[in-house]
């Protein structure tokens, strides 16, 4: 029940991201000082593209790149600005899951420990308690060979007649 709630939690926190994303884009494309430094950035950006792709295509990488003009730079930048944020949203609520993934499973994994030294502890008691019988019946083995048949079914006599030496039969 819990998985399937975390899934669509998840969903609905990368679609409400989404919009914060589009209102962080519009933000940053009408604050001067910001606008051209992400304007800077597209351009280095379409810089490293555009030689990437010539040298992938096998195309001449030594001609001169036209940059982009001021409005496609902006654009592009925030585009990227927005598809950032909605990628760090998406892996933080990956991470979360695993995380909690990983919290879920250390706790079964010490749930299983400790029932197993429960056992492991009750095995140990068994044990002892199989040991101590044992001995109480070599007890008795060795108190009924000594006093033959008859010491066996006088036994509460014989505790009580201690001192005396038993009759052979």
């Amino acid at each position: 029940m819990v998985l399937p709630l975390l899934k669509l939690g998840t969903l609905a926190l990368k679609t409400l991201s989404k919009p914060v994303a589009n209102r962080l884009k519009h933000q940053a494309a009408l604050h001067p000082r910001f606008r051209q430094l992400i304007i800077n950035f597209a351009q280095a950006n379409h810089r490293f593209s555009t030689r990437m792709q010539r040298r992938i295509y096998a195309h001449a990488t030594d001609v001169e790149i036209r940059p982009l003009n001021e409005e496609k730079a902006v654009q592009a930048a925030v585009d990227l600005i927005g598809e950032v944020f909605v990628f760090t949203v998406a892996g933080a609520a990956v991470i979360f899951e695993v995380h909690r993934s990983a919290r879920s499973e250390a706790k079964k994994e010490e749930i299983r420990k400790q029932e197993l030294e429960a056992m492991r502890q009750r095995d140990e008691t068994l044990a002892r308690e199989v040991e101590i019988l044992k001995k109480k019946l070599e007890e008795l083995e060795q108190l009924a060979r000594g006093r033959g048949l008859g010491g066996i079914l006088n036994f509460r006599h014989a505790n009580a007649d201690e001192g005396k030496v038993p009759k052979p039969v």
